[in-house]
């Protein structure tokens, strides 16, 4: 594990990848992501990935199983497989980790309207069969369940994050 204020994460919403970066900008590690369908904002109930400084709020999820799936926050007792996709169609995954996004930046995603955190923004893992590079979430950084993994143990709350 890194020292939060040794590393951040950059997340890239037009290249759909998220990098983990030391303080003096080496990435130690790269990955491609699935943001908003709805493209980038801010506005509560937009389905828009916000922009600008964040940072982890919590981490959820340390030494689940992959593939852990959570409802509210919490592990279902579930594993996600093909068969509870058929049963549950129209599920939002959130599989395997939980990295929760606090913004920093009051009036553009942190306060009234707007607050990354209010609005339950995540990194998170999703079936692996979810195409990545491609904008298809309702908000939140999506992620293949063994990369969420190796980001969620290299990183824990406080770890800086921008979206841009």
């Amino acid at each position: 594990m890194i020292h939060s204020t040794e590393a951040r994460i950059d997340i890239d919403l037009t290249l759909q990848s998220l990098s983990l970066l030391t303080g003096g900008g080496q990435v130690l590690a790269s990955y491609p992501v699935s943001t908003a369908l709805n493209g980038p904002g801010e506005q509560d109930g937009s389905g828009c990935t916000p922009r600008g400084s964040h940072y982890i709020r919590a981490s959820i999820g340390a030494g689940l199983s992959p593939g852990t799936v959570f409802r509210a926050r919490r592990p279902t007792g579930e594993i996600y497989s093909p068969e509870l996709a058929r049963e549950y169609p129209d599920r939002d995954w959130i599989l395997s980790r939980i990295l929760w996004l606090c913004g920093r930046e009051w009036g553009k995603n942190r306060g009234p309207g707007v607050d990354t955190f209010r609005r339950f923004i995540y990194i998170h893992g999703t079936p692996d069969r979810e195409p990545m590079g491609v904008p298809l979430s309702h908000g939140c950084v999506r992620m293949r369940n063994a990369d969420v993994i190796d980001l969620f143990d290299r990183v824990r709350p406080g770890t800086a994050v921008v979206i841009r």
